[in-house]
């Protein structure tokens, strides 16, 4: 968490941070409060059929996601759910931690960000600061800057 209030900050980036219990579901996110302090994001952490290509899928927690239709929509071959390995070995973080802010931590920059083209100029989106003790509130062209500077491929597709 440190590390991406760390860039936030040098970024001078406004953020509202909300340290909370550890939360595993959306439900457990309305149950603490957190839904009504802004629009929260699920993410998604998926692999091609031959695990060449990696995606991290953001969009707003009450949409369902198809893998079948998602992979038409951005030209991939089958997706499936990336391991745990996969996800510490990408993009630095650990089941449940899922989050855009893990491209600080993806060096050979070859995650694909996909985001639901609803989540563009939105102004208080709420996402882990990699790790589900926390949510960070911020304008979300923030986060595709930090992404964009980063050097990864985005994304933003209808879900």
């Amino acid at each position: 968490m440190n590390e991406v209030i760390e860039l936030l900050n040098k970024k001078n980036i406004k953020y509202n941070l909300v340290e909370h219990d550890e939360v595993h579901t959306i439900e457990d996110m309305d149950k603490l409060g957190l839904l009504d302090k802004g629009y929260v994001c699920k993410n998604l952490f998926l692999r091609n059929a031959n695990g060449k290509e990696h995606y991290l899928i953001a969009c707003g927690h009450e949409k369902n996601i198809d893998l079948k239709e998602l992979a038409s929509k951005i030209g991939s071959t089958r997706l499936s759910f990336g391991s745990d390995e996969r996800l510490k070995k990408y993009l630095g973080l650990e089941q449940g931690y899922v989050s855009p802010f893990g491209v600080i931590n993806n060096d050979d920059e070859s995650v694909i960000f996909v985001f639901d083209k609803d989540l563009k100029n939105m102004k208080n989106v709420g996402f882990h600061p990699n790790t589900n003790k926390a949510t960070v509130y911020l304008d979300f062209n923030d986060v595709a800057k930090i992404i964009d500077e980063h050097g990864n491929e985005i994304m933003y597709i209808n879900i």
